[in-house]
């Protein structure tokens, strides 16, 4: 537990370093072996966090260890695991490049770039649910097991992975394929997507 607790610091560093969260923004879990989840807790910056600060908790969200207070988010994170069980880490920030799309309900799925085709395919939004509630688990659910990312509608971008450096890779990747996007479309205006056969080329060597 210890290399999968410090690797959660060093991506919640990460995290704050590189601006995709504020303040007490974002949530970090990964699932243990014993099939409990490693998370962080609510009220913290990733940026401060140290290992003791984190808490296990089973996927039910019933506290198993730790003395700090769990995320309203925690239940987004735990409905992912429970509906893909490959998934053994989740990663949620609000980068800005991402969460503008989020803000604007506009999915990452203009095929320009092959780097994000291949290492993240479509980013969907999901529908708006209110923070902290149920019903933002209910909004991802339909994409964990066909899709790497999701965006949140009016919220930010959720990714998970195999491990944690994975579903970090994956989050890193969306807000640059966001930011490409944005700075292609929206600001000079030209777009030159990758041919149909281009794509099917880059999906047989991913």
């Amino acid at each position: 537990m210890n290399g999968i607790a410090e690797k959660i610091i060093e991506i919640g560093k990460k995290m704050y370093e590189r601006g995709f969260v504020a303040a007490n923004d974002g949530n970090i879990s990964a699932r243990l072996p014993d099939g409990s989840i490693l998370i962080t807790p609510t009220g913290v910056s990733k940026g401060d966090m140290t290992a003791d600060m984190l808490l296990r908790v089973n996927l039910e969200g019933k506290i198993l260890s730790g003395s700090g207070k769990k995320s309203s988010e925690t239940g987004m994170h735990l409905r992912i695991y429970k509906e893909n069980t490959e998934i053994c880490a989740v990663v949620h920030a609000h980068p800005p490049y991402s969460t503008a799309f989020a803000v604007a309900e506009q999915p990452l799925d203009l095929p320009i770039y092959p780097e994000a085709l291949v290492l993240l395919g479509e980013v969907p939004c999901a529908p708006y649910a209110k923070p902290g509630t149920p019903a933002v688990g209910d909004s991802v659910a339909p994409y964990c097991k066909t899709h790497r990312a999701v965006l949140l509608a009016h919220h930010g971008l959720v990714a998970w992975g195999r491990d944690l450096t994975e579903a970090w890779h994956r989050m890193e990747a969306a807000e640059g394929y966001a930011r490409i996007i944005l700075l292609t479309k929206y600001v000079m205006g030209i777009v030159k997507p990758l041919t149909q056969k281009e794509i099917n080329e880059l999906k047989t060597e991913g």
